[in-house]
């Protein structure tokens, strides 16, 4: 299970004893794994101006985490689905992201606490946007590269109809530069070879006698040359379709039919070319964004504790990973131990949310990073 639950509460003799009993309680029973989430004194402002941000940030934070997904995917997309790989290559600040998680220091260097808490969204929202459009460049060229290949190998294995024939004909099979005559390339179903040999002077006039020719077959059909004079190819097309044979459209050119050959290794040569730079990218920037995600979840924690809570700010983080077998045991527990703080007797964890509403009795965040862990491909 790769779900957290970010809550804090306000430190004085009471609640830092309750905080002890509910952190000693929940291990105890094996309810959670708990963690200090260490968030430094920040700069506070005005009242005005953390209710404004209190908004801002939810909305930052939402940007921040599908950034970070849709970097997560295009690395999976660019390793090929390899999970365990891929898994391997999700890392923050050089560590796995739990243990970047249960180990949280407040990066100073990216994030001076002597910013206002205003120029520190801005630090993280500018920085998240720089790298969603520069992931968007990189993965349109390499997706370009890649259908360009993909393109390349389709027709190099298709039926005789629409394949790449670069491998398949030979200039001898050609009657060329002829001022009058000129071959063409028939494809034959595969049980009219015989109907084919008998009929295919005579689907009109100034057909050359025993010019056809098999050149190769496939499970539906065999591709047959055909030589004739130039001005009677388009009454020989239609009575050839009429006999369900097919007249490829094929004009041969040396250097075209090269050219097609060295395109696969050219595409295929690019895009490893492309890929180690890409990947490297991808693993940096990543780790970039997952750190900014996180300092966004620790921002908005200190936001709404000061909101909840006032000043001076004294308040205590903790990051609890809870045992997926007793979240609802765990609910409660946090409840009774918090209740103190809400004037009715009784709290509630509002999963998912920031919640600095008089409901809840103490500030929680939740988020999961299971879809960031997992590679997920089109169509799963």
């Amino acid at each position: 299970m790769a779900q957290y639950w970010l809550i804090s509460a306000p430190i004085d003799n009471t609640s830092e004893e309750n905080l002890e009993k509910m952190l000693h309680e929940t291990t105890k029973a094996n309810m959670s794994s708990n963690f200090k989430f260490p968030i430094p004194d920040l700069q506070v402002g005005t009242l005005d101006l953390l209710v404004k941000l209190s908004d801002e940030l939810g909305q930052l934070d939402s940007h921040v985490e599908s950034v970070l997904k849709k970097t997560s995917q295009c690395m999976c997309q660019v390793m090929e689905d390899s999970n365990e790989k891929f898994q391997e290559n999700l890392l923050a600040n050089g560590v796995d992201l739990v243990t970047y998680l249960t180990n949280f220091q407040w990066d100073m260097a990216k994030y001076p606490i002597k910013q206002p808490l205003k120029g520190l969204a801005e630090i993280i929202s500018k920085q998240v946007s720089q790298i969603d459009g520069e992931l968007k460049s990189q993965m349109e060229a390499y997706n370009r590269l890649k259908g360009n290949l993909q393109a390349a190998e389709r027709k190099a294995v298709g039926n005789l109809l629409t394949r790449t024939l670069t491998d398949i004909v030979k200039k001898d099979d050609f009657v060329l530069d002829s001022e009058y005559l000129t071959t063409l390339l028939v494809v034959v179903p595969r049980t009219q070879d015989t109907t084919w040999e008998k009929t295919y002077e005579s689907l009109s006039e100034l057909v050359v006698p025993r010019s056809t020719k098999k050149i190769t077959e496939d499970s539906d059909g065999g591709l047959f040359t055909v030589t004739l004079f130039k001005k009677v190819v388009a009454d020989f097309r239609v009575k050839a379709r009429e006999n369900k044979f097919i007249v490829r459209e094929f004009s041969y050119d040396e250097a075209e039919l090269e050219a097609e050959k060295e395109e696969i290794t050219r595409f295929t040569t690019e895009q490893k070319q492309q890929y180690g730079p890409l990947l490297r990218w991808l693993k940096v920037n990543f780790s970039e964004v997952f750190v900014a995600w996180i300092h966004m979840k620790g921002l908005r924690v200190f936001v709404e504790s000061v909101l909840r809570y006032g000043l001076p700010v004294n308040f205590q983080a903790v990051l609890l990973q809870p045992n997926e077998k007793k979240i609802k045991q765990l609910r409660e527990v946090l409840a009774s131990h918090f209740s103190y703080l809400d004037g009715r007797g009784g709290g509630k964890l509002d999963v998912g949310t920031i919640a600095s509403s008089p409901l809840p009795s103490f500030i929680s965040c939740s988020f999961d990073i299971e879809n960031i862990l997992h590679c997920l491909t089109v169509g799963q």
